[in-house]
């Protein structure tokens, strides 16, 4: 009997642990977007519990230890600016394992960080008259974009293509080291538009789709972004 007992609140237990929602620290900040359809995309996903930081806020709640109580911290923010301390605690959190999703544009920040390139696992080359023309990344709006899966991860499970009407990045720097993710063969865009990264204890995640309320709607990005969320959260330490 007493073993009945224990098994019941064992598997009590274990479902409240299941059913505990996931902290997402969401950034953004620097770049417009279509705020009211971005927000319903994380709305939807009733598995994630957010709380949003604009920068240069968000800067300072990481630098004041705020991200230490999220599960996961996601950015879509294209900013700038950052203090030494700022920097030293995306550091920090690094070396803590702290999981990171960056999305679309946050590809394009701190520009004259080299750590954060590391990071992400690439950059978006800003025009820079210290920077030789032929290394400036690209855009273009409006593109239909087909996603093959280069590497099936907990991430692209369940998709065997997948397509965005979005807006494309060329002429971009990615690591040797990533794990691509989702590759495209669209002749105005880089060959990898997803990938994993490892930066001292951190998994990262990033993806390149996103632009606008046309992709944030579609029922593939909003798995492909759960997706990323979970499988980053199951390395929150």
């Amino acid at each position: 009997m007493k073993k009945i007992i224990l098994f019941v609140v064992v598997s009590m237990f274990a479902s409240v642990v299941m059913a505990q929602p996931i902290k997402v620290m969401l950034v953004t900040g620097g770049h417009s977007f279509d705020t009211l359809q971005f927000f319903q995309l994380f709305d939807r996903m009733p598995e994630i519990e957010y709380e949003h930081f604009a920068q240069p806020n968000a800067n300072k709640a990481i630098a004041n230890g705020v991200a230490d109580d999220f599960d996961v911290l996601v950015f879509y923010d294209m900013w700038n600016k950052i203090t030494r301390d700022e920097k030293a605690a995306y550091i920090r959190l690094t070396k803590g394992g702290k999981p990171f999703l960056f999305l679309h544009h946050s590809l394009v920040s701190y520009q004259n960080w080299p750590a954060f390139e590391e990071i992400v696992g690439g950059r978006y080359v800003e025009q820079n008259k210290k920077i030789p023309e032929e290394e400036w990344s690209e855009y273009e709006h409006d593109m239909w974009v087909y996603c093959s899966i280069e590497n099936y991860t907990p991430v692209t499970a369940g998709f065997r293509e997948l397509r965005f009407f979005d807006e494309v990045y060329n002429n971009i720097r990615i690591s040797d080291n990533v794990r691509p993710l989702l590759r495209t063969r669209h002749p105005k865009s880089a060959e990898y538009v997803a990938w994993e990264n490892r930066y001292n204890a951190s998994a990262i995640v990033y993806i390149q789709p996103g632009h606008d309320k046309r992709t944030y709607e579609t029922e593939e990005y909003r798995k492909l972004l759960f997706q990323a969320i979970q499988y980053l959260n199951t390395f929150n330490k």
